[in-house]
């Protein structure tokens, strides 16, 4: 994937491209305060509601995560999309207690899933911040193209669980419901995004066949030509969070038979399509290798909102996580002659069993030793970004791309002023960064009262 959304490599078309990478309850909780003098009557605590940013889920946001994530995303929210429902890197409804962009790609918080008395849920920041990260994480690969950068963050397997999450807390309504919402605040960024997209591609000799309809409902990889490659090959991490959102009634149902077992035997899909089965490379084998890759880190979301991370041992839990962790390593290091890298993003076995692990020591820290971030909000600028990369999961999911991708040729107009060219690095990629958030920052200003739109909320230049 070009940009973060870490993606890994299985020809041309696949969504996992050679220069790419995978990127798509959260709460203050606040006790109640006495009142200074006896009321007449008992008074019962109004219900807190909390908002539903959709995702990154990226996605984280809950693209969706999102679930952005969503974000996560939608996972994404973090779309949270989905960025979150992310991304997420990679998938809400203002007053409806629902989990982006995705994300990813997801944006939107989830309750804690055992909530102390009389404390009402709200925000987790512990969550907010790691979709964040990933976020960060996903620029900074698609700017640089480090190769280790998967190992340190697995920025996608990240918004994958936190979108996870908060599909099993929006699940407790019923499912069709949830799957409306969602798919509702991952299109229509999509669409919007995608216009330009499209219309910058027929401008330069492309002409769509029956495809489009991938652009549409990317439930598919959608088409394009090799000019706007960059842009479009992020699109995968909102194909999967989609599929993910489709397929949670059935997973979670699956899930609460037999909790432990059915988490442990998610990594199964990817083995056997990396020993036994090689799938096309077509949408169809695409599709399916991103979901058997990040399959494990969905279903852990399940397992975190669920209580079941809670009830396992530590030393069980570091002892398999550490395991997965070092198969993850040694396949990618050892098969660098296949891929011409060690980058986890080419290579789906490798990244399945090192995002497990890692993601895993992630959320059992989260549900062990309750870990909520809540003293960032004493850090009110940090928290801002943090509340805003959250709040935007998908639309910086899907734009920044296309911001490192203008950074150049503005950059190159730096070139003939004597003084930037004396004095600025030009030709310093840390330089491109930089200037690359700044248009990441104008796209979420221009662009990003889209979610709000998609969430049925007054739309907003920052949330």
């Amino acid at each position: 994937m070009s940009w973060g959304t870490d993606q890994q490599g299985y020809g041309q078309n696949h969504a996992y491209g050679n220069n790419y990478g995978y990127g798509y309850g959260y709460g203050y909780e606040h006790g109640q305060q006495p009142y200074p003098t006896q009321q007449p009557y008992p008074q019962e605590p109004y219900p807190q509601q909390y908002v539903d940013y959709g995702h990154v889920d990226h996605g984280q946001v809950d693209y969706g995560q999102v679930d952005y994530g969503q974000v996560g995303y939608g996972e994404q929210g973090y779309v949270t999309p989905d960025v979150n429902d992310t991304k997420e890197t990679v998938l809400p409804e203002t007053a409806l207690p629902e989990s982006e962009p995705e994300i990813t790609p997801e944006s939107e918080s989830e309750p804690e899933a055992a909530p102390k008395a009389k404390k009402p849920a709200g925000r987790d920041r512990y969550f907010d911040t790691l979709r964040a990260v990933a976020l960060v994480r996903v620029v900074t690969y698609h700017t640089f193209g480090w190769a280790w950068a998967g190992m340190v963050f697995p920025s996608m397997g990240i918004m994958f669980a936190l979108a996870g999450t908060l599909m099993a807390k929006s699940l407790e309504r019923p499912a069709l419901m949830v799957i409306k919402s969602r798919v509702r605040r991952l299109l229509p960024p999509f669409w919007f995004w995608g216009f330009f997209v499209i219309v910058a591609m027929m401008v330069h000799d492309w002409m769509p066949g029956w495809q489009i309809v991938f652009w549409v409902v990317p439930l598919g990889d959608p088409p394009g030509n090799a000019w706007g490659m960059q842009a479009w090959e992020i699109l995968w991490y909102l194909r999967t969070y989609l599929w993910f959102v489709l397929l949670s009634p059935l997973l979670l149902r699956t899930f609460r038979l037999a909790p432990v077992a059915v988490l442990l035997l998610s990594l199964a899909p990817i083995v056997v399509l990396h020993y036994l089965w090689e799938p096309p490379d077509n949408r169809f084998g695409n599709g399916l290798t991103d979901l058997a890759t990040f399959l494990f880190c969905w279903v852990l979301g399940f397992a975190h909102r669920e209580g079941v991370l809670q009830r396992l041992k530590p030393a069980l839990v570091v002892l398999l996580s550490l395991a997965a962790i070092g198969f993850g390593g040694w396949y990618a290091f050892t098969h660098q002659a296949e891929t011409g890298s060690y980058d986890l993003d080419d290579i789906p076995l490798a990244q399945a069993f090192w995002s497990a692990g890692f993601v895993t020591l992630l959320m059992y820290a989260k549900a062990h030793f309750e870990i909520d971030f809540a003293g960032l909000t004493r850090h009110k600028r940090l928290d801002r970004i943090v509340t805003i990369f959250n709040a935007r999961a998908v639309t910086l999911y899907l734009w920044h791309e296309i911001a490192l991708i203008l950074a150049v040729p503005l950059i190159d107009q730096f070139w003939n002023v004597p003084a930037f060219e004396k004095y600025l690095p030009l030709d310093s990629q840390w330089f491109m960064f930089g200037i690359g958030w700044i248009l990441i920052a104008v796209f979420i200003l221009l662009c990003g009262w889209v979610e709000d739109v998609a969430a049925k909320k007054k739309p907003k230049l920052l949330p």
